[in-house]
């Protein structure tokens, strides 16, 4: 399984997903995949999966499926994100 976070990290979530993303990767030793939306590979990735709002957190099987969905803020608990991790 895959976990992406999208966001831009010129925004007033920043500090909350990178905080959310370092004690993730300190807690577990697994690290969570970022894209900006502005990018080039973040734009298609938000246009392939619909996606509007930011950060928003996926969780992907290994064929590209959406197994879970988190918009916005909170973010899910660090124990819902690792399950798919």
């Amino acid at each position: 399984m895959r976990v992406v976070i999208l966001y831009r990290s010129m925004s007033e979530h920043r500090r909350p997903v990178e905080e959310f993303m370092h004690e993730f990767e300190r807690r577990t030793g697994k690290a969570i995949e970022t894209l900006d939306p502005d990018s080039r590979e973040g734009t298609t990735f938000a246009l392939t999966y619909d996606i509007v709002e930011y950060p928003t957190m996926l969780a992907l099987s290994s064929e590209g499926q959406v197994q879970a969905l988190w918009r916005g803020l909170p973010l899910p608990t660090l124990s819902e994100v690792s399950y798919y991790a």
